[in-house]
């Protein structure tokens, strides 16, 4: 690796203070004692911190379970190995001679570890900003990916299907109240359930907002109490 590590840091784009630690990211367990274990643990909750807030700041309006699918998409092993790839780490990596000769460094779950175990290198190298800037350097096809996703389910055809789901009637909307000036518009709309004991309102600038709204309360009550 000393031969190419002024390429590999250029790839990086990130300048290692310590070239101990990046040594160190590259170490597979099969080398020995001194591996990267410890900053794959370190760099798996650096890469899921950022990637969340990612998401969390760029889906404003995504439910909990819709960031989560898109978040393990990022953070599975397959895009990992992919980034390592793109990288072009396996041939940079230390590996023992029996994982050399078996192709160890081809390996999707090496490749993935080893992505992490850098992210830990540098946020030890640095502080939590360039370990961030790295994520967002190495990950950026990813994330623009996510970015370019089709929206994520309005909250009325959540709601409905939450509701069908469970054989449950389908929900009732109506338009309850109007009021403001003529420039400013505001509407009121409930939304009830039969057979469930739900019922609740929202006003928003526009009916189709009003019922988005009210959809995603009524269906963020129903989660919590089923």
């Amino acid at each position: 690796m000393a031969s190419n590590i002024r390429q590999l840091q250029e790839r990086l784009q990130y300048q290692f203070r310590d070239p101990e630690l990046l040594s160190l990211a590259l170490s597979h367990r099969s080398c020995g004692s001194r591996n990267n274990e410890r900053l794959e643990f370190l760099g798996d909750s650096i890469l899921g911190v950022r990637v969340t807030d990612f998401l969390y700041q760029q889906f404003p309006q995504a439910r909990e379970g819709d960031l989560s699918r898109m978040r393990s998409q990022i953070v599975r092993a397959e895009s990992l190995a992919q980034v390592a790839k793109n990288l072009q780490l396996g041939p940079e990596l230390s590996l023992g001679p029996g994982e050399m000769k078996s192709g160890g460094q081809r390996r999707d779950s090496i490749l993935g570890d080893t992505v992490e175990a850098l992210i830990g290198a540098v946020y030890l190298d640095s502080d939590m900003q360039a370990a961030t800037t790295c994520i967002d350097h190495w990950f950026r096809e990813l994330l623009d990916a996510a970015s370019d996703a089709q929206p994520v389910k309005d909250a009325k055809t959540a709601l409905q299907e939450w509701l069908q789901q469970r054989s449950k009637p389908v929900p009732q909307y109506e338009l309850v109240d109007t009021g403001g000036e003529a420039h400013s518009r505001l509407f009121t709309v409930s939304c009830k359930i039969d057979q469930v004991d739900k019922a609740v309102s929202a006003t928003a600038s526009s009916r189709r907002k009003a019922e988005q709204l009210v959809a995603q309360q009524l269906l963020s009550e129903l989660e919590q109490g089923f």
